[in-house]
């Protein structure tokens, strides 16, 4: 989720292959990201995801980094499949998430506001429609540092909005558009949002200057958040375990017994499983890394892990992902 970004919404169901369409002719912005498609693709030739074992979800959603479209890639083979789908006229794509219908909700950004929107794709990949979620909007800023997760039966919405360093979350009720809001005056990245029941866990991340004035993550707590309980202040969530050396991700189970890291050391990344009780440490899978791990990810399935480090990892394979901002599995 890092270096990612700072009119009306779409009524009823927009037809994707009028959307579609459109996404051809933005700007030249989808020449830039199909190029970068190909170079990625180059690179992972030499280990095709074709060969993985994996048996998850076929498909990744990601959101170009233009923000222009939703570009929708098959794991196995690195390609693209179907035409881009285009961001709302005036906004743009800013964060997608997975549900356990192997839907997506994906939101969009335009002067102070996000809105949502609901992809759902055709058994073979291509993009079937994408309609407004009316009801769920949150006014904010959103910025590179800006989250987004969405409980696995897509009631409920959580999103991250800044005002400078100060975070904001909003939880919204996507059929009635209720809010609830818990701010902090306090300097510091909210990220890698999670859902465990009504329980939202996110890393909180303390930013300090540096000597150059660049703003630095100075630790990385892994908190929760009880969405049913009182609102107010983000003090009112409850601290769960400090990440390891080298971990600046990490999610909660949906049973909320286990925190997923990630860590990199020396290029290489390790997803691990810690114990919330306390067990050992187990270490899920390896990958030999070119990028700072920026976003872990359950599959909508529930049963395995998507990491973005620059390209996208799972167990088994490299997905190129250098072109995108963000992206659910």
């Amino acid at each position: 989720m890092d270096g990612r970004r700072e009119n009306p919404p779409w009524r009823g169901l927009i037809p994707i292959a009028v959307a579609a369409g459109v996404a051809l002719f933005v700007g030249g912005g989808m020449d830039v990201v199909h190029r970068h498609q190909r170079a990625a693709e180059k690179e992972h030739e030499a280990a095709p995801a074709a060969e993985s074992r994996n048996t998850e979800p076929r498909f990744v959603v990601g959101v170009a980094a233009s923000g222009t479209a939703l570009i929708v890639r098959d794991v196995r083979s690195g390609a693209d499949v179907g035409l881009p789908v285009a961001a709302p006229q005036g906004r743009r794509f800013q964060r997608v998430a997975a549900l356990k219908d192997g839907s997506y909700v994906v939101a969009s950004y335009a002067d102070r506001v996000v809105t949502f929107h609901r992809l759902t794709l055709q058994d073979n990949g291509r993009p079937k429609d994408l309609k407004d979620i009316p009801k769920a909007t949150v006014s904010g800023v959103s910025t590179s540092w800006s989250d987004l997760a969405v409980s696995p039966d897509g009631d409920r919405i959580a999103y991250v909005t800044y005002q400078r360093a100060r975070s904001r979350v909003d939880v919204v009720t996507a059929a009635t558009g209720v809010h609830r809001v818990w701010t902090t005056k306090l300097p510091a990245r909210v990220g890698s949002l999670s859902w465990s029941g009504t329980t939202l866990s996110f890393v909180w991340s303390p930013v300090v200057r540096s000597a150059g004035a660049k703003l630095v993550e100075s630790k990385h707590q892994l908190r929760t958040l009880d969405t049913d309980g009182a609102t107010g202040d983000l003090r009112l969530s409850k601290a769960v375990l400090t990440l390891p050396k080298g971990g600046t991700t990490a999610i909660l189970s949906r049973d909320g017994k286990t925190v997923f890291a990630g860590i990199v050391e020396n290029s290489q990344m390790s997803v691990q499983a810690l114990s919330v009780a306390g067990a050992p440490t187990k270490v899920l899978w390896r990958q030999r890394v070119k990028d700072e791990l920026t976003s872990l990810d359950t599959a909508h399935t529930g049963k395995a892990l998507l990491a973005t480090a620059g390209d996208l990892y799972t167990a088994d394979v490299a997905v190129p992902g250098q072109d995108l901002a963000d992206a659910a599995w």
